[in-house]
């Protein structure tokens, strides 16, 4: 059985606040530490009032000081928004805050739109940097020499896992050259997850971090006590892509009785094509599903996130997936 762990995208409901959505992401963590996930992570976006962890290292700093053991960490931090040296700092201060708990994983994409780009004083060429970014950073890091002229403190000779992320085969072979542990977001993108995942094992060069693959997919879990009622939660998670798709983000929606009648046939199509690799019904239904999901993909790790519009849907949804796998 592989490792089981967590993905919390931090979304504010529109009944809710920011406020609200980070002390939910607390009792989450919490609760994940109780039933025994193996990690917790948020992932980085920028204007996006439907997402609540925009400041990653900050957030991941308080979910480290309310909880004891659980590893938290980022999926991802968006490394062409930040100079490498500046992230070496942050998570060189978590990991001594918090040792042998923190991961820093790296994707590739902005996490924004263009104008938010250009607040961030990045270009959308930065991207193209993305490999020698990574080098640098881990230069930073476990790689750093006495000798360096330039040492981040905190962050020097500190052995902070590094994780790839990535939702096509550039991210697998970038980890796979590189020895490093590598996450597909399989939870939006599923398309290329079986070529991903075979481009890692079979390009895989042995590292100082890693002597053989390690490799990690992501899906979404809607469990509750009817089949009913867990279709109805991941109505919410359908409106924010669809919404997203009509260039209308916001915050999260109430769910529906009937996502149809809201979406037309191709936007719903498109939509649950994205949202591929879901597991939704009750505790027997997404058994099912994880069984096969992990059985198909031979992953290392399995994470699981839930974008449901309550609070106690969310957590009851992670209390079945860790009855179904954790114990």
């Amino acid at each position: 059985m592989p490792q089981v762990s967590i993905l919390d995208l931090a979304p504010v409901p529109e009944s809710g606040t920011v406020a609200e959505s980070l002390k939910n992401a607390v009792s989450i963590a919490q609760a994940a530490e109780r039933w025994g996930y193996h990690r917790y992570w948020m992932a980085e976006h920028h204007n996006m009032t439907g997402i609540a962890s925009a400041a990653t290292a900050i957030v991941l700093g308080h979910i480290a000081s309310r909880t004891q053991h659980i590893r938290v960490g980022s999926a991802g931090i968006m490394l062409p928004n930040h100079p490498p040296y500046i992230v070496a700092e942050q998570f060189g201060t978590l990991d001594a805050l918090y040792p042998n708990r923190v991961d820093l994983g790296l994707g590739r994409a902005p996490g924004t739109d263009g104008q938010t780009l250009r607040a961030l004083r990045r270009s959308p060429n930065d991207a193209e940097q993305f490999p020698n970014d990574v080098q640098e950073l881990l230069g930073y890091l476990a790689e750093a020499e006495d000798t360096d002229t330039i040492k981040a403190i905190p962050g020097f000779q500190q052995n902070i896992p590094v994780w790839i992320l990535g939702s096509s085969t550039f991210g697998a072979q970038l980890a796979a050259r590189l020895g490093l542990p590598y996450a597909f977001a399989s939870h939006f993108a599923p398309d290329h997850l079986s070529h991903a995942l075979t481009l890692y094992r079979k390009q895989f060069k042995p590292s100082r971090y890693l002597d053989k693959p390690y490799a990690a997919a992501a899906l979404n879990l809607f469990a509750a006590d009817t089949d009913h009622h867990a279709r109805r939660m991941m109505t919410s998670m359908q409106q924010q892509f669809i919404n997203l798709r009509r260039g209308m983000p916001g915050r999260m929606q109430p769910p529906v009785e009937d996502i149809k009648a809201i979406a037309d046939p191709y936007e719903l199509a498109a939509v649950n094509h994205a949202l591929n690799f879901t597991a939704v019904g009750t505790k027997d239904t997404v058994a099912r599903h994880l069984t096969q999901f992990i059985e198909q993909t031979q992953v290392d790790e399995l994470i699981l996130t839930c974008n449901a519009y309550d609070i106690s849907d969310r957590l009851n949804s992670f209390k079945i997936g860790a009855e179904i796998l954790l114990n």
